[in-house]
């Protein structure tokens, strides 16, 4: 390969889409990943792209909004490129309203999805379905249409496809770091940015996750006290995740992700007894402000961090390539309010 324009450093989530902006661009784009693709948390199982709720916006809710909105293109995009099916889907997701305080908080809520989200999405509340669906005290649920799963693995295998069809270059390894530097590194770039900085500016948070053998692939996806149950593509369904800010083993799991399945079970009857294929932890990299931390890094002119994906990093990813591709090749800076890494210094 020619000599890069764009190196980005990490192949996960915030790496790989930014390295695909680039290219897209007209860039010449390398990556480079140390352990293997998707190593960190973005190699997990849930895929999980929902809103926040829709009240009280602000930068962080806008941004995600204009991110899940357009998705489905970018991905649409990364699959003709590279010729690989991401896993997106965008099907919606169910909430179960526990009482009648739950249902007229939802219902308001509905009126300012209305407004803020541009009539794009819907957020209404509606009777539980016959089948698949989350058990509920009320008997109705939330039916939100603009949440959509993606899946982890598939979607680094179609971005890795798509660079190397625009003519960029994806090595596991060691290879030369040329033009400008995208550290895209997960917990360990926040370790690394942590000491050049002298002071933390995020960490690692431990999450459990699961996947079952039970085919719901065309169904919304469930979220209730935390726990999202997520149907995939491929006749499965993901459960997680755990938020473990103490632990031993980073990629262990144990009981606490037993309770989790078995949690799932309660919450959707249609689970009880579909197998469980696999069991997945791993750490993943939350920023001070739990917000992507985007921008150049201070005082080493022609490097610039993305990082701090903490939970909604699948969901933020196209609006933060976009972001960081305008900001490497011409200097625009559209990062939000919060969004910058000087916000944490």
């Amino acid at each position: 390969m020619a000599t890069a324009e764009v190196t980005v450093l990490g192949a996960g989530i915030f790496g790989l889409t930014t390295a695909f902006a680039c290219a897209r661009s007209g860039a010449r784009v390398r990556v480079i990943e140390a352990v293997r693709i998707g190593a960190g948390s973005s190699g997990g199982v849930v895929g999980a792209l929902a809103p926040h709720v829709p009240e009280q916006w602000n930068p962080k809710k806008q941004f995600q909004l204009e991110s899940l909105l357009m998705a489905k293109e970018f991905w649409a995009d990364v699959a003709a490129a590279g010729g690989e099916d991401p896993g997106y889907a965008r099907l919606g997701r169910l909430q179960p309203l526990a009482d009648a305080a739950a249902m007229d908080l939802a219902r308001a809520r509905a009126e300012g999805a209305g407004a803020l989200w541009q009539g794009r999405a819907l957020w209404q509340v509606e009777p539980v379905r016959e089948g698949w669906g989350p058990v509920s005290p009320t008997g109705h649920v939330i039916h939100d249409t603009l949440t959509a799963r993606l899946s982890p693995r598939h979607a680094a295998v179609a971005l890795v496809a798509a660079i190397r069809a625009l003519g960029g270059e994806v090595v596991v390894g060691d290879a030369p770091v040329e033009g400008a530097v995208v550290h895209a590194t997960g917990v360990e770039g926040l370790a690394e940015l942590s000491a050049a900085l002298g002071h933390p500016v995020g960490g690692a948070v431990k999450g459990q996750a699961a996947v079952l053998r039970f085919d719901a692939r065309d169904q919304p996806q469930i979220f209730a006290d935390g726990l999202h149950i997520v149907p995939h593509g491929d006749g499965t369904v993901a459960i997680g995740s755990t938020s473990e800010n103490q632990w031993q083993e980073a990629h262990a799991t144990d009981d606490q992700l037993q309770a989790l399945i078995d949690r799932a079970r309660l919450v959707c009857p249609m689970l009880t007894g579909a197998p469980v294929i696999e069991r997945w932890a791993g750490l993943r990299p939350r920023a001070r402000s739990r917000a992507p931390m985007l921008g150049a890094w201070p005082g080493r002119t022609g490097h610039y961090i993305a990082n701090g994906g903490f939970k909604i990093g699948f969901g933020m990813a196209p609006k933060v390539a976009e972001v960081m591709a305008d900001l490497v090749l011409s200097g625009r800076d559209a990062i939000p309010e919060g969004f910058r890494v000087e916000d944490s210094l």
